[in-house]
């Protein structure tokens, strides 16, 4: 029994560090000084395909991996999914809006030449890897 759970420790470590070195690549894929410089990165994954839009955000998918290896179906998972939903989604809105339609909202407009703080491409990192602790450690 002693055994099982220190390899099922083992696993979760690795999950955890590929979970941090997955955040990190996706940080620095999306890096940029302002949310408008975000976008037009964004953009030429999306012009090319979707596909490659949905490839660079390779946490949703480990997510959904931990999900179903684990069995793991709980608030932290789920909230975890939706945010990273919501924020693949939006980031496609921006996209359409800006680059495709031209039409875009004067308040999105201005946001898109606000600069982002240095630390804003870490706030994944900040945000979903204790989440995922939260997810497979429950209370």
């Amino acid at each position: 029994m002693k055994l099982v759970t220190i390899a099922l420790m083992e696993i979760v470590t690795q999950f955890i560090i590929i979970m941090i070195l997955l955040e990190l690549i996706e940080s620095n894929l999306q890096r940029a000084n302002t949310l408008g410089e975000m976008i037009e990165k964004l953009y030429i994954y999306y012009h090319k395909s979707i596909f490659f839009f949905f490839i660079i955000h390779p946490t949703f998918y480990f997510v959904l991996f931990v999900a179903l290896y684990l069995d793991i179906v709980n608030f932290y998972i789920i909230t975890i999914l939706v945010i990273k939903t919501f924020d693949m989604f939006f980031k496609i809105e921006l996209i359409q809006q800006h680059f495709i339609k031209k039409e875009m909202e004067r308040e999105l407009e201005g946001m898109l030449d606000l600069k982002m703080a240095s630390w804003m491409g870490f706030l994944g990192l900040f945000t979903y890897v204790p989440l995922l602790f939260l997810a497979i450690f429950p209370q």
